[in-house]
């Protein structure tokens, strides 16, 4: 949408085609249905915060940054506020409002919409000519693919446009989940499944290259079934850049605020109170029921010991599993439930400075069909809105 308000803007007559029959599906599930689409940040911090391919990003960035994307939907009648981190949000917390606001401009600018999928792209002599669409070919002298991942499919992300790339001669990056909720080799219990912990702290370390910590974060976790998810999981995902079972240790801190000598202070007193209770009683004044079971099976001490009984040992042995609570990670969930797909059309065959085709002329790129993609915040719909301006530009120009 960005790319067609821009590209009508410089002077072209610009057909959309969605395959859905609304515009924007992906969008309006974006940030739990209120879209974060930016970050009120400075170019260089955009860059930094996308690991794959970010110094490529430097033209689309310079030319659209995070301040043309605020004004740009202020200037459109969409009131922006800024959170924490950065995080820039519609005042109105809907997402709705974001796809709204892109829909009204591209109509505005002439833009005509097609509800329907390209089946094809018309290719002669090394430059486009045309798609294929409802069985019709409509002539075009430029192109833009930008029909994002594999992700979220139902939304309408199911790799088309990586086929069209392909068939045009172009290499595809292997793909793979980004922003994923992970697999745990230690089994979750069924009490702690969906079990929210808001204020948790999370250490990454790669045991393959000698325990050493790539990743930390504080924030929102939730166990699952299968493993972790939640925001600061999502974003640890994006640091896991060679998955292997087994490779990568998460330790969760499940409290945060105490020292280990304030934690051992706490548990001295709570056992003192409690010196009949059981294991399991004592935890469930330290922790979420949801968590107990599984808390008081990892720590090796026995579900019926007494507070009264427990060893200096076994209490000492609490309180480290309060502060590393630690699961071994065995993979990525599907890419399917991915918020970003990681990999797509290498950019040594696109033109930074123009998002065109090094391979064939009038065709561009743009979002996360390109194998670009960066950690959670707003950095992706950025790159996307940028990419989108620079390749509606056409040619820089």
């Amino acid at each position: 949408m960005m790319a067609a308000v821009f590209a009508a803007g410089n002077g072209g007559s610009v057909t959309v085609f969605e395959k859905n029959q609304k515009i924007g599906r992906k969008l309006c599930i974006t940030g739990k249905g209120r879209c974060n689409l930016t970050n009120n940040c400075d170019v260089k911090t955009v860059i930094s915060n996308t690991p794959t391919n970010g110094r490529f990003l430097y033209s689309a960035l310079t030319r659209f940054s995070p301040a043309d994307t605020m004004n740009f939907f202020e200037e459109n009648g969409l009131p922006l506020k800024t959170e924490r981190g950065g995080r820039v949000f519609p005042v109105s917390d809907r997402a709705y409002d974001v796809a709204d606001t892109l829909l009204r401009a591209a109509r505005r600018e002439g833009c005509r919409i097609i509800f329907n999928a390209v089946s094809d792209i018309i290719i002669e002599n090394g430059e486009v000519k045309g798609v294929v669409s409802g069985g019709k070919r409509y002539d075009f002298d430029r192109i833009i693919i930008a029909s994002g991942g594999c992700s979220y499919p139902l939304t309408g992300s199911t790799g088309d446009g990586y086929a069209f790339a392909e068939k045009a001669g172009h290499t595809i990056v292997p793909l793979k989940p980004s922003l994923v909720p992970l697999i745990t080799a230690e089994p979750i219990d069924s009490e702690a499944d969906k079990l929210l912990i808001k204020n948790a702290a999370l250490t990454v370390y790669d045991m393959k290259n000698g325990g050493r910590r790539i990743y930390s974060d504080f924030g929102e976790l939730q166990f699952m079934h299968y493993g972790l998810s939640g925001a600061v999981i999502l974003s640890a995902s994006a640091h896991l850049r060679e998955m292997e079972s087994g490779r990568y240790r998460i330790s969760i801190d499940l409290k945060p605020a105490l020292s280990e000598e304030k934690l051992d202070a706490r548990l001295l007193r709570e056992t003192g109170a409690r010196h009949t209770e059981t294991m399991p009683q004592l935890m469930r004044s330290l922790l979420p029921a949801g968590m107990v079971g599984m808390f008081v099976r990892m720590s090796g001490v026995p579900a019926s010991r007494k507070c009264s009984e427990l060893t200096r040992t076994e209490r000492r042995r609490i309180a480290a599993l309060l502060k590393d609570f630690s699961l071994t990670i065995e993979g990525f969930r599907p890419i399917e439930e991915a918020i970003v797909t990681s990999g797509g059309v290498s950019v040594k065959e696109i033109d930074p400075r123009t998002m065109e085709s090094r391979l064939v002329r009038g065709l561009y790129f743009a979002g996360e069909v390109i194998d670009v993609d960066a950690y959670t915040g707003g950095f992706n719909l950025q790159c996307a809105f940028s990419t989108g301006a620079l390749a509606g530009s056409g040619n820089g120009g």
